[in-house]
């Protein structure tokens, strides 16, 4: 039997996937519970599912819990924990004020005057590595996602930094030399998720010319692995945005350490050693020793990054 304030709720509600876990005081994950998130079909179908999964890890007679971590999707004004913006993938997300859906919808399973708390999934993702993975242990860092994306969080002090209006770490929106002929997500032109992503690096890939037939940015490594020029080529330029993107962002926060996580990176030396070199030829003098380590905590980052922030608010 779970005993009251034993155990946290923890959500991490992606573009594809939401996962929704149990936690301890530790913010170790004691059971998880994953289905497909019906971004498409509106704030009600999302928080249906959580509730959902939610109860599928609550057992009969269990006692409220004590308290609700999410991290999701979107811009979150954390002090409300109501969405403030989002991409047209989540359909009326925007203006969604999630921690009141999702206490409501919990009803009698959480604690009446437990917390609900909400951050984006990035920076759940971020405070799960500060705590428990690659960024333990320091004082400050900036933990960067490249995959389909990219997103940031920038830990100071041990505390997130949000933000005036709640978009601090954006570092997909930075300006970037060489992705200045492709759109990025926001509209805009020459953002650096417009070419470090795995999206980005499939369009810059097109774009050189490459083979119609890669369809996505596995194939591009894929294709860069076998000596594809174009491959190689767009491999190297999205990675080495991405390492231009870092130097700016350490010069201006100067953190102890930065984290990359994300299956970008899994491609391997192909990538990280472009990047790398990137890093080098734009950071000054004092921030080249700065340890660019990658993530270890993998789909458990946001999770246990979610549940951390549920503890923290009680």
């Amino acid at each position: 039997m779970i005993a009251e304030n034993d155990v946290v709720l923890a959500v991490d509600i992606g573009g594809t996937k939401t996962a929704v876990a149990l936690a301890d005081r530790d913010d170790v994950l004691l059971r998880v519970e994953s289905a497909p998130t019906p971004a498409a079909l509106g704030p009600a179908a999302v928080v249906a599912t959580v509730i959902g999964l939610a109860r599928r890890l609550l057992p009969s007679g269990a006692r409220p819990l004590a308290g609700v971590g999410i991290g999701t999707a979107g811009v979150v004004d954390v002090s409300t924990g109501t969405i403030v913006s989002a991409t047209d993938t989540f359909a009326d997300w925007p203006g969604t004020p999630l921690a009141d859906e999702v206490r409501r919808a919990l009803g009698a399973l959480v604690d009446a005057h437990a917390p609900v708390v909400v951050q984006n999934d990035v920076d759940a993702h971020a405070a799960g590595e500060f705590r428990h993975g690659a960024a333990a242990g320091a004082s400050s860092a900036l933990i960067v996602a490249v995959g389909t994306g990219v997103g940031a969080g920038v830990m100071l002090g041990g505390e997130a930094v949000r933000g005036a209006h709640h978009v601090a770490g954006e570092i997909a929106h930075m300006p970037t030399p060489g992705a200045e002929h492709l759109r990025c997500p926001c509209g805009r032109r020459g953002h650096l998720e417009a070419v470090g992503s795995g999206i980005g690096m499939h369009r810059h890939f097109l774009h050189l010319g490459g083979d119609p037939a890669v369809r996505d940015a596995r194939g591009v490594a894929a294709a860069a692995e076998t000596g594809d020029p174009l491959a190689r080529r767009a491999l190297a330029d999205s990675a080495s945005a991405v390492g231009r993107a870092l130097a700016g962002a350490a010069t201006l926060i100067d953190p102890e350490r930065i984290v990359i996580t994300g299956g970008v990176p899994n491609i391997g030396d192909a990538w990280w050693e472009p990047m790398r070199r990137a890093f080098a030829a734009d950071a000054i003098d004092r921030l080249q020793s700065t340890p660019i380590l990658p993530g270890v905590l993998g789909d458990e980052a946001p999770l246990r990054g979610a549940a951390a922030s549920a503890w923290r608010a009680r």
